[in-house]
C-alpha cells in the first residue's frame, strides 16, 4: 500500500476515534496527529506527557522503571536495591541487555537481583530496619561494590519510610555512597519522571563528590557519553568512533558505566547526549553549575553518523575536525557495501515505529539509508520537545501518535499495512500473530549493537532477515482463517 495522503491519514484517525465515548474521544484526539513539517512547535498539533486514560490499554512503564530500569540499573559497580515487594522484579535485575565488562558478583552487579522483598508486616510496621539490615548484608557479601542505590517502589512512598535517613546513616557507617532514590512507581504519568528523579538523585548525591579532587588530569578533548545504555554493546561501537577522532571518553552514562566515571563528568569539556529524554536534566544541570555545554548526537545509520561526527568535531579544533573526516572516509567502503547488499532487498518497504526514549526519531535516518520509509512513529513517554525534534525527521502526512493504545495501534496497522513494525516486547507477539514482520526496538531483539558503523551492518542484516523471512507468507492470523478451513477437520473426523 502506498503512503497515505494527508486527507486519508486524517480520516483514518477520525475513524479510529469513533469507537470511544465522547469524553475519551476528545482526549485521545489530542494525542494523534498527521505530521506537518511546517509546524515549528509540536504542541500545535499533538499533546504529550499526560496521564493515560483509565481503562484504556497503555504500554507505559512507571517512575520506578525509569529510574531503576534505565538510569541507575546499568551502573555496573554499584548494587541497586529494589526496595519494596518482589513483584517489581522485572526491573530488580537488568533486563535490557546492558552489556558490561567485569566479574559478576565480584566487582559488577548489573544482572543480579537485590530486593527487600516487602511482606505484609513490612507494610504495617515499616521497612526502615529491614533496609538497614539489607545494606549491611550487601556490604558483607559484596565488599568490592563502590556504592548502593535504594530504588523505592510504590509502598515506600505510601507508608512514609525514611529512606534518606537510613541511607545517610549507612553511608557514614560504610564510608561509601548510599543513594536514596524517591522513584515510587505512582509518581508522574510514566517512566519519564523516573528519569528526572534519577537525574536529580545523581545531581544531589554523586556529581559533586570529586569537585575538589585535583588528582585527575584533564585534557582538551575530554568528553562524556550521556544517555547510552550499551544495549547489545551500543556504547562500545559509538566509543570507537569518538576515540578514533582523538577524543577521550572520560565517562559513559550509564551502560558499562561506573560510579567513578559519573563523579568525574563535571571535569569534561563537552557532554554528548544520545538519549535526550532520559538524560537532558543532568546535562542541563552541569551546564548551569560547571559551564559544560552539551550536544545531542545520533549514531544510527551512516548519514546521521557523519552529520553527528562533523557536528561534534566543530566544537573542537581543526585537528579533531580533520580526524572526523578521516573516520568517515575510513568506514565509507564498509557502509557502502552494506547499503549495496541490503538496499535492493529493502527499497520501498514501509515501517511503523512505537518505542520510548530516542528511537522513534533517531532510527528514521538508518531506515532511509536502506531505502525504507517510516510512515508512522510515536513515543510511549515523550514530552513535546521530543516531538519538536521528530516532526522535522518525518515526511508530511505521516502518522504521529503519543501513548498510543493497543486498539489504536492495531487499527492503524490494519489500514496502513506496513512491511515492518518496530516496537516493544508488549506489542511483539500481537503483530507477529497478525503475520506482520516485527523487530523489538527496545533491546534489539537479542541482537545488536545498532549504533555506529559496525552496528549499521547488524541493523541492516536484522531488518532484511525479518522482512524477507519466508515464514510470513505461510502465516495467517487464526481469526482471519475462513470458516471452511475450520470446518474441514471436523468433516474429516465425521
Amino acid at each position: 500500500m502506498s503512503a497515505l495522503t494527508r486527507e486519508e491519514a486524517q480520516a483514518l484517525i477520525q475513524e479510529v476515534l469513533e469507537v470511544y465515548p465522547e469524553k475519551a474521544k476528545k482526549d485521545r484526539a489530542k494525542h494523534l496527529a498527521v505530521n506537518d513539517q511546517s509546524v515549528e512547535q509540536s504542541k500545535k498539533c499533538i499533546i504529550s506527557n499526560r496521564k493515560s486514560l483509565p481503562g484504556v490499554m497503555t504500554v507505559r512503564g512507571c517512575a520506578y522503571a525509569g529510574s531503576k530500569g534505565v538510569v541507575w540499573g546499568p551502573i555496573k559497580d554499584m548494587v541497586h536495591i529494589s526496595h519494596g515487594p518482589v513483584g517489581c522484579g522485572a526491573y530488580s535485575r537488568a533486563g535490557r541487555r546492558n552489556y558490561y565488562v567485569g566479574h559478576t558478583g565480584v566487582n559488577t552487579f548489573g544482572t543480579m537481583n537485590f530486593t527487600s522483598d516487602f511482606q505484609e508486616k513490612d507494610i504495617v510496621f515499616g521497612g526502615d530496619k529491614k533496609l538497614d539490615k539489607l545494606i549491611s548484608e550487601i556490604e558483607t557479601l559484596f565488599p568490592l561494590s563502590k556504592g548502593i542505590s535504594v530504588q523505592s517502589e510504590c509502598p515506600i512512598g505510601l507508608i512514609g519510610d525514611d529512606i534518606e535517613a537510613v541511607s545517610k546513616k549507612k553511608s557514614k557507617e560504610l564510608n561509601k555512597p548510599v543513594v536514596p532514590v524517591r522513584c515510587e512507581g505512582f509518581r508522574g504519568v510514566s517512566q519519564s519522571l523516573g528519569h528526572h528523579i534519577a537525574n536529580d538523585a545523581i545531581r544531589d548525591w554523586v556529581i559533586g563528590n570529586r569537585d575538589g579532587d585535583e588528582s585527575f588530569q584533564t585534557g582538551p578533548y575530554d568528553v562524556a557519553v550521556i544517555g547510552d545504555y550499551n544495549i547489545g554493546g551500543d556504547a562500545w561501537s559509538s566509543r570507537i568512533l569518538l576515540e578514533e577522532m582523538g577524543l577521550r571518553v572520560v565517562a559513559q552514562w550509564s551502560g558499562d558505566g561506573t560510579l567513578s566515571e559519573m563523579e568525574l563528568t563535571s571535569k569534561v569539556k563537552l557532554n554528548l547526549i544520545h538519549c535526550y529524554r532520559s538524560m537532558n536534566y543532568i546535562s542541563r544541570h552541569m551546564e548551569e553549575k560547571y559551564g559544560i555545554p552539551w550536544m545531542e548526537y545520533n549514531f544510527f545509520g551512516p548519514t546521521k553518523i557523519a552529520e553527528s561526527l562533523r557536528k561534534i568535531a566543530a566544537f573542537f579544533d581543526e585537528t579533531i575536525q580533520a580526524n572526523a573526516e578521516q573516520v568517515i572516509a575510513k568506514y565509507q567502503a564498509e557502509y557502502d557495501a552494506v547499503i549495496a547488499k541490503y538496499r535492493p532487498r529493502l527499497e520501498g518497504k514501509k515501517v511503523m515505529l512505537y518505542v520510548g526514549g530516542l528511537r522513534p526519531r533517531h532510527v528514521i535516518g538508518a531506515y532511509e539509508d536502506l531505502g525504507m520509509e517510516v510512515v508512522g512513529t510515536g513515543y510511549e513517554f515523550a514530552h513535546n520537545d521530543d516531538y519538536d525534534r521528530t516532526i522535522k525527521e518525518m515526511g508530511n502526512a505521516t502518522l504521529l501518535y503519543d501513548d498510543i493504545t493497543g486498539y489504536e495501534f492495531e487499527e492503524f496497522v490494519k489500514k496502513v499495512k506496513p512491511d515492518l513494525i518496530g516496537s516493544g516486547i508488549k506489542e511483539k507477539y500481537i503483530f507477529q500473530k497478525m503475520g506482520i514482520p516485527f523487530r523489538q526496538m527496545h533491546s534489539w531483539d537479542y541482537s545488536g549493537p545498532y549504533h555506529g558503523y559496525d552496528g549499521f551492518a547488524i541493523f541492516a542484516r536484522d531488518m532484511d532477515m525479518t522482512i524477507n523471512n519466508p515464514c510470513w507468507k505461510k502465516l495467517q492470523a487464526p481469526w482471519l482463517q475462513s470458516s471452511e478451513q475450520d470446518a474441514t477437520p471436523q468433516a474429516a473426523s465425521a
